[in-house]
C-alpha cells in the first residue's frame, strides 16, 4: 500500500466522521428554542426524534443537513484525493455515518444513521440512493412506522449496490453499503424489538 493511498484513507476517515458527527438536530432545536432534543422522546438526535416536538421545520432541516453529511464527506474527500475516489468514497460513506452515530463530543450517543446513511447510499451510486429514500418513504407511509421504512430501506441497500456495480467500483461499494446496513440494523435493535412485539410507536406518537 503506498503512502499516499494511507494518507488519503487516515484523512478520508477522519474528515467524513468529523462532518458526520456534526449534531445537526441538537443544534438546530436548540437555536430553535425546543430545549435538549436528548431530553425530549426517544432522546435520539435525528429527524423523527424532532418531529416528536412539534417543529415539523425543524425536522425537515434536520433530515437534509444529516443526509448532506453523509454525501458531503465522502464527495469532498473524492475531491481531495481523486487518484483514490472509488476507496474514499466507500470508506468516506461508513465514516460519515459512524460519527452521526458515534459522535466524540456527545460522548458517542448519536443518531440511527437513517438520513446520514440515505446521503452516503447517494454517494455511493445515486440511482442506489433514490430507490431507497422511496422504499423508506413507501413503507414509512403504508405502515406509518418511520423505523420500518428505514430498515426496508437499508436492507435494500446491499442488493441494489450489487444490482448497480460495474468494473472495479462495484467492491468497495458493496462493501460499503453492507457496512452502513449493519449499522443502522444495530443501532434500531430496539425498534426492531419493539417491531416484533407490536409495540413500535408510529409517526407522530410518542416514543
Amino acid at each position: 500500500m503506498s503512502p499516499l493511498l494511507v494518507e488519503a484513507l487516515i484523512g478520508t476517515a477522519i474528515l467524513s466522521y468529523l462532518i458526520g458527527s456534526i449534531p445537526f438536530g441538537l443544534i438546530l432545536t436548540r437555536l430553535g428554542g425546543a430545549g435538549d432534543i436528548r431530553a425530549i422522546g426517544s432522546g435520539n438526535i435525528g429527524a423523527t426524534n424532532v418531529l416528536r416536538t412539534g417543529r415539523k421545520g425543524l425536522a425537515a432541516a434536520t433530515l437534509v443537513l444529516d443526509g448532506l453529511k453523509g454525501f458531503a464527506g465522502p464527495m469532498l474527500c473524492a475531491v481531495a484525493w481523486p487518484f483514490f475516489a472509488p476507496a474514499v468514497i466507500a470508506l468516506g460513506a461508513v465514516c460519515a455515518v459512524l460519527g452521526h452515530c458515534f459522535p466524540a463530543w456527545l460522548r458517542f450517543r448519536g443518531g440511527k444513521g437513517v438520513a446520514t446513511g440515505l446521503g452516503a447510499a447517494f454517494a455511493l451510486d445515486w440511482r442506489a440512493g433514490l430507490i431507497c429514500c422511496l422504499v423508506w418513504l413507501l413503507v414509512a407511509r403504508l405502515s406509518k412506522i418511520s423505523s420500518a421504512g428505514a430498515l426496508a430501506a437499508f436492507l435494500a441497500l446491499p442488493a441494489l449496490l450489487l444490482l448497480f456495480a460495474f468494473g472495479q467500483t462495484g467492491a468497495p461499494n458493496l462493501w460499503a453499503g453492507l457496512l452502513i446496513a449493519a449499522i443502522v440494523f444495530v443501532r434500531h435493535r430496539g425498534n426492531i424489538a419493539r417491531l416484533l412485539n407490536g409495540t413500535e410507536p408510529r409517526i407522530g406518537k410518542k416514543a
